[in-house]
């Protein structure tokens, strides 16, 4: 039987992970899965139920609420309880609370439970701010994508204006910037290069 393979990608906000993964997964005929979609989800319903501030909640929810990805067609489609929220998740509203919601300790501990049983599954393709250091610690290639704060915050803004989604460069920038705080410095699963990840710039790429 063939060795089923991990590989994993972590990175900041905005550095070119999804879109990396996406690629290699299609390529190789591998599972592509977006943790920061999971996250994500959770926020989106914390949000729309009047919870995020409210931690106790928040906690209670992740570990009821049945949540699951499909990648269909280049798309990750996101559920929760059956309903479809792929574009919710994808707001400035949640892009401005996602980092809060995933520090909470008993959130990502839930998560990363669905994270592994995924992984047991292997021929895997995982990217998020800590797959190559908790989820998944012996993925066979672990790569850390990383680009300028000035160029992943064109990418996200472009994302935006694809959506008419009325932004300005100055706030996704503020906004990346805050997001990058929070993930590096959390104390649970902080965003960080895992000492045998490959580090790559793709700034210019």
């Amino acid at each position: 039987m063939l060795k089923k393979i991990i590989i994993a990608i972590d990175g900041p906000a905005g550095s070119g992970k999804s879109t990396a993964a996406k690629n290699i997964a299609q390529k190789l005929g591998f599972t592509y899965l977006d943790t920061g979609a999971m996250y994500r989800a959770i926020t989106f319903i914390a949000l729309r139920n009047g919870i995020a501030e409210n931690i106790p909640a928040v906690i209670d929810m992740a570990r009821r609420i049945n949540l699951k990805l499909r990648f269909e067609n280049g798309v990750t489609r996101v559920f929760v309880d059956d309903e479809e929220v792929t574009e919710q998740i994808r707001t400035a509203e949640v892009n401005g609370k996602v980092s809060d919601i995933s520090r909470i300790p008993e959130v990502r501990a839930e998560l990363v439970k669905i994270q592994k049983r995924l992984g047991d599954e292997g021929n895997i393709v995982a990217e998020g701010r800590d797959v190559t250091t908790v989820v998944f610690p012996n993925a066979d290639l672990k790569i850390f994508l990383t680009a300028s704060i000035d160029i992943r915050t064109k990418r996200r803004l472009k994302e935006f204006q694809d959506k008419n989604i009325a932004i300005t460069f100055e706030e996704v920038k503020a906004n990346l910037e805050k997001r990058d705080r929070i993930d590096s410095g959390r104390e649970i699963s902080p965003l960080k290069k895992a000492d045998d990840a490959i580090e790559l710039d793709n700034s210019a790429l």
